[in-house]
């Protein structure tokens, strides 16, 4: 063997010592870091351009955001190298795929939480013309007319579809889903009164709540949420109810934990801004900068809480 080639493994078995992997980490980052989401113009893409010039500066380093289509970002970075280099910024479609389809990854197993970043709860319309005040009044009409109420709902396995389901497990009711290609044909239809109700981002129904066109009875949240002053949860009259979108950022499995640590503060740091939460709150949308155990115990227990819905509907992605 040539004098170069020796040279050649020997550099690569250093680089996989845990001294030499310590090293890399203490030089961390000395080169771009992408930021993976899934597709431009949503939730996850607003973030991530927000996120990555915020993180940029303070690291040194250029941080790219590159959006993929379904579940190429998930998989390619369960795929990266644990160096840093590769993050996946997501929400619960992340965690639930798995759920109603075969991946090939696995959201717990196969990442490393690095940061909570927003949260954002729905919002309980119905029809304005609906004989209800609140929740239990709607259960109760559920309960007196099974399977004739129908509720909206966009994309198989998303959140609106999602938490209305998880309503209709904890109540024992029979709200027929109405499926529709995009959550604003949902609400055009909801208004015009061709279904009965939907679970929203506070952001997409709003308008028309203070406009009249559409009645609010409850917040998904577990607590009260500012997003949706004097709102009641749906958890006070159904326990146990809680349904929230929030979006977080993550690593590859085994990512040296002073990268994660180090990734986590410069994201807290700038998320805490004053400016950051405004921009933030202006979409309907609150900031969160949780630890890296925060953000795993979140997914686990959203995991473990749908799963049971997932399961007894048998509900299969499209």
């Amino acid at each position: 063997m040539s004098m170069s080639r020796i040279v050649l493994c020997w550099s690569f078995i250093a680089a996989m010592l845990p001294g030499q992997q310590g090293l890399h980490a203490q030089n961390y980052p000395n080169k771009p870091i992408r930021i993976l989401c899934i597709g431009p113009g949503g939730s996850s893409d607003f973030t991530a351009r927000l996120i990555a010039p915020g993180i940029s500066g303070p690291l040194g380093q250029n941080v790219i955001v590159d959006n993929r289509g379904g579940l190429l970002a998930m998989e390619d970075v369960a795929k990266a190298m644990p160096d840093g280099y590769t993050l996946l910024l997501a929400g619960g479609n992340f965690w639930t795929a798995p759920l109603i389809q075969n991946t090939s990854y696995d959201p717990e197993r196969d990442y490393a939480a690095v940061a909570l970043v927003t949260t954002s709860p729905a919002l309980l319309v119905v029809h304005p013309e609906m004989p209800v005040k609140s929740v239990k009044d709607l259960i109760a009409l559920a309960k007196a007319r099974p399977g004739e109420l129908n509720y909206s709902s966009a994309t198989t396995g998303g959140a609106s579809h999602l938490s209305a389901e998880l309503f209709n497990y904890l109540a024992h009711t029979k709200i027929v889903r109405i499926p529709y290609k995009n959550t604003g044909q949902s609400i055009t239809d909801l208004i015009g009164g061709h279904v009965q109700l939907t679970f929203a981002q506070t952001s997409a129904v709003e308008q028309y709540v203070k406009s009249g066109r559409l009645k609010a009875l409850a917040v998904t949240s577990a607590q009260p949420s500012a997003l949706a002053p004097g709102l009641p949860t749906v958890a006070a009259s159904l326990p146990g109810y809680e349904s929230v979108n929030f979006l977080g950022v993550f690593a590859p499995a085994n990512t040296p934990t002073t990268i994660i640590n180090k990734l986590n503060q410069e994201i807290v740091r700038f998320i805490a801004r004053p400016e950051v939460r405004d921009k933030f709150w202006n979409t309907g949308v609150e900031t969160v900068g949780s630890s890296p155990d925060a953000l795993a115990t979140a997914v686990t227990s959203d995991m473990a809480r749908l799963s049971k819905v997932i399961k007894s509907l048998n509900i299969k992605a499209d």
